[in-house]
């Protein structure tokens, strides 16, 4: 039952900060259901690609969403989801979660620091298809939907707003999720019992989160959160470092 309250809240976290699914549900699926890190990372673009799409429709609705630049980016992330899921391959499930932990931390670290939306005015189509393609390559080699790089590159390379940086995030977060585990489909086996009651649990935390988000402060939210992500990525790299 744990384990279906922790999918709510990667859901939670999708719906407050535009990211952060992908970031806790592969490590809820490792160190709670004790599924294998393979198939957390197959599974994990599953549930967050389903998931992002109750998101997308609020955001849409909203204005939020700027299709024309989810497609470029997408464009780039997607081609780049094969690449990662092909070199997936080529490491053990250990190195992944090394280098999922890494990701992790970084970007705890980029939140927590932060940055205001007044310096963020560039413009940069070849950075926007650039940046695309490694959040693709990191979809596919460790199952990270890409949210915590996605807004910050909207926002640094093509001047995108926050809000619109969010919505824009979670359709490009879906496309490339769902396209990722499409990948993996021939190269882990799939437990779809657990991974149907894991995404009916995630949509129903990031429907409360999207309801949530007038009420709560998002800074101290995200520099509360970039804390979580610090410690959970030091006790991934502590589990693992002495395995690979």
């Amino acid at each position: 039952m744990i384990v279906y309250f922790l999918a709510a809240l990667a859901g939670l976290s999708l719906g407050l900060l535009g990211g952060g699914g992908s970031i806790l549900a592969v490590p809820i699926m490792v160190y709670t259901a004790d599924i294998p890190p393979k198939v957390a990372v197959a599974m994990s673009l599953a549930v967050v690609g389903v998931t992002t799409l109750f998101g997308v429709y609020g955001h849409y609705k909203a204005k939020n969403i700027n299709i024309k630049l989810a497609l470029q980016f997408g464009g780039a992330a997607i081609p780049s989801t094969f690449i990662g899921s092909y070199l997936s391959q080529l490491i053990s499930g250990n190195t992944q979660l090394i280098i999922f932990s890494v990701v992790m931390i970084l970007a705890a670290i980029f939140m927590f620091k932060g940055r205001s939306e007044s310096e963020v005015n560039n413009k940069n189509f070849v950075m926007t298809l650039i940046s695309g393609s490694f959040v693709g390559v990191m979809t596919g080699l460790i199952g990270v939907g890409g949210g915590f790089l996605i807004v910050p590159a909207l926002m640094y390379f093509t001047g995108t707003k926050i809000k619109q940086a969010v919505g824009t995030s979670l359709l490009i977060i879906s496309l490339n999720s769902l396209i990722g585990f499409l990948s993996y489909l021939d190269k882990v086996q799939i437990n779809w019992a657990f991974m149907s009651k894991f995404t009916v649990a995630s949509i129903v935390g990031i429907l409360i989160g999207a309801r949530l988000v007038p009420y709560i402060p998002a800074q101290k939210l995200k520099k509360a959160f970039a804390i979580f992500l610090i410690l959970m990525g030091i006790f991934i790299l502590y589990k693992n470092l002495g395995t690979v």
